[in-house]
């Protein structure tokens, strides 16, 4: 008759001690919470969130960007770069149908590692001394070793070459579209050096320099700027190759000054005369 009241005095003893194991528990949790929370009050207060950016902020930083940002050189330096140690200023003095003396300028460029040089017929024509000066100075004279006057081509070889010589690389013209950029480099009116940007302008054009010379044909026509002094100047693509040596330019009015047309050899052709095999 006793031993049921001390069986449900020890089933609540054992639920005592089960609620209090509990109750420490929910004590210990509640105070990591409790820790935790105030950990991120105490971070909030003495580590304030930065300030939201404004409108300004974004646009000084864009500004920034974009100032420190260099931006690619542009074709026709890289063009020039790599033409100018090829570029031949050639000075000659020649003998007109009257017999009297005449001095004249044009441009060639060196084209294989002997040292010939291509330039246009008829800068050469009828002269009596040709003097060259090559990009780094080095001053010579020179002979015509080649005539080709169906396409106004001639290809000189100096006396004398300077100690590092630069052959330009030759291109390929098929490989040019009508738009293509175009730039001629050479002696425009004696400014020694000149460069000229432009695109083609056509394929396949015919074109008489000199009413009793022979008429050109196959010729680049292209807008890049040129005056007397271009004649016998490279015309480059964009990759700094020659795919065309000046022959002339078109004035309606029969004066020597440029109005957006000009001509050119394609170096397929001209490249031939220096011995270049055809491609």
């Amino acid at each position: 008759m006793n031993e049921q009241p001390a069986l449900q005095s020890g089933r609540w003893q054992y639920r005592i001690r089960h609620w209090r194991a509990q109750g420490r528990n929910a004590l210990i949790f509640a105070s990591g919470v409790l820790a935790a929370l105030l950990g991120l009050l105490l971070y909030s207060v003495l580590v304030p969130a930065p300030a939201p950016l404004t409108v300004r902020d974004i646009n000084e930083a864009v500004a920034q960007a974009m100032a420190s940002a260099t931006p690619p050189a542009a074709f026709s330096s890289q063009v020039y770069q790599i033409i100018q140690p090829s570029l031949v200023l050639i000075e000659v003095t020649s003998t007109d149908r009257d017999g009297k003396s005449r001095n004249g300028l044009g441009t060639g460029v060196v084209v294989n590692v002997q040292g010939a040089i291509l330039t246009s017929l008829h800068v050469v024509t009828n002269a009596t001394e040709i003097a060259l000066t090559f990009a780094d100075g080095t001053e010579a004279t020179a002979e015509v070793a080649v005539r080709q006057p169906e396409n106004d081509i001639a290809v000189l070889l100096p006396s004398r070459l300077p100690a590092v010589l630069a052959p330009a690389v030759l291109g390929s013209p098929g490989a040019m579209r009508v738009g293509d950029e175009a730039f001629a480099v050479g002696h425009p009116l004696g400014l020694y050096s000149s460069m000229s940007a432009g695109v083609i302008s056509g394929f396949d054009r015919t074109f008489q320099p000199d009413k009793d010379g022979p008429r050109l044909k196959g010729l680049i026509q292209f807008d890049a700027a040129v005056n007397p002094g271009n004649s016998g100047g490279p015309l480059l693509n964009r990759r700094g190759e020659v795919i065309g040596i000046v022959a002339g330019l078109v004035n309606p009015t029969e004066q020597e000054v440029f109005i957006g047309i000009g001509f050119a050899v394609p170096i397929d052709v001209a490249g031939g005369a220096a011995g270049a095999p055809p491609y």
